[in-house]
C-alpha cells in the first residue's frame, strides 16, 4: 500500500518522476523480487534521466538552432566532401568547448556547413553546455538595434555568457566598419573564456582581405583562428544533389 505522506513529500521536493516510478513499482508484483538497493537504483536512474531530458530540452530551446534536428550521428562522409570522420569524433567529445577553443566550417553554398555547425552545437547541449545560434547578418542587425535602444552592453553580455556561440553565414557581404568593431567586441569577450563556431563560404585564408581593415582584421582573426579547429568542406551543393536524386 502506498505511503501517501511520503508520496506527498516527494512531490514537494519536486521528485515527480521518482514518485511516479515508485508508484509503478508498488503496482508491479515483479518488483518484489528485487532488493531495496536495486529498486532504489531504478528510482534514482529514472529521476536523473528525466532531469537530463528536461535540461537538454531547455538548452536546445534556448539555442534556437536553425537546424534543430542536426546531430553528429547524422553527419555523412562521402569521399568528395573530404570530411575527416576522426575530426568529427574528436569534436563530438566537446573537449574543444571545455578548452574554450573555436571551430570554423567553410565551403561553397550547399555543402552542409550549417548542418555540421548545428550538429556540433547540439552535441555541446547534450554535454551540458549552453549554445546560441545567430545568422551573421541578423546578429549585426540585432546589435545595431541594441545600440539604438540602449541595450547594447546587455546584449554583448548575453553573447559573452553562452558556452558556444554559432555565427552562421559570415562573409556574404563586405562588412561595414561597425560590424567589424562589433565582431571584435564579441570575440574579445569570448577569447579564452568561451567557444565560437563560425561558418562561411569564404576560405579562412581570405578572411583577412575580406575584413578590409588591417588593424581590426589582425585583432579579429587572432582571437578567432588562433585556437580554431578548421573544417573545409569540398564537393558540389548537397541540396542540388538531393534535387537531382528526386527528379
Amino acid at each position: 500500500m502506498l505511503n501517501q505522506p511520503t508520496m506527498d513529500k516527494l512531490r514537494t521536493l519536486r521528485l515527480d518522476t521518482f514518485a511516479t516510478v515508485w508508484g509503478e513499482q508498488q503496482r508491479n508484483p515483479d518488483m518484489t523480487k528485487l532488493s531495496f538497493d536495486e529498486r532504489l537504483g531504478l528510482l534514482v536512474d529514472a529521476e536523473w534521466l528525466a532531469r537530463e531530458n528536461k535540461r537538454l530540452a531547455r538548452l536546445l530551446k534556448e539555442a534556437k538552432l536553425r537546424l534543430g534536428q542536426a546531430c553528429v550521428e547524422e553527419i555523412d562522409y562521402p569521399v568528395r566532401r573530404e570530411l575527416d570522420k576522426a575530426v568529427i569524433r574528436q569534436l563530438a567529445t566537446c573537449t574543444w568547448v571545455q578548452e574554450h577553443k573555436n571551430v570554423t566550417v567553410t565551403g561553397a553554398t550547399g555543402t552542409g556547413k550549417t548542418f555540421i555547425a548545428c550538429a556540433l552545437a547540439q552535441q555541446a547541449c547534450r554535454k551540458g553546455y549552453s549554445a546560441l545560434y545567430r545568422r551573421a547578418s541578423r546578429l549585426f542587425d540585432e546589435l545595431t538595434l541594441a545600440r539604438a535602444d540602449g541595450s547594447y552592453v546587455q546584449l554583448l553580455a548575453k553573447f559573452a555568457r553562452v558556452d558556444v556561440l554559432l555565427i552562421d553565414d559570415w562573409g556574404l557581404a563586405p562588412p561595414r566598419d561597425q560590424e567589424r568593431r562589433d565582431l571584435l567586441e564579441i570575440l574579445e569577450d569570448r577569447y579564452g573564456q568561451r567557444s565560437t563556431i563560425m561558418t562561411s563560404q569564404l576560405p579562412t585564408q581570405t578572411w583577412h582581405e575580406h575584413l578590409a581593415d588591417q588593424t581590426l582584421a589582425d585583432a579579429i582573426l587572432d582571437r578567432l583562428l588562433n585556437n580554431a579547429h578548421k573544417i573545409a568542406l569540398k564537393g558540389p551543393s548537397r541540396r542540388k544533389e538531393k534535387e537531382e536524386t528526386h527528379n
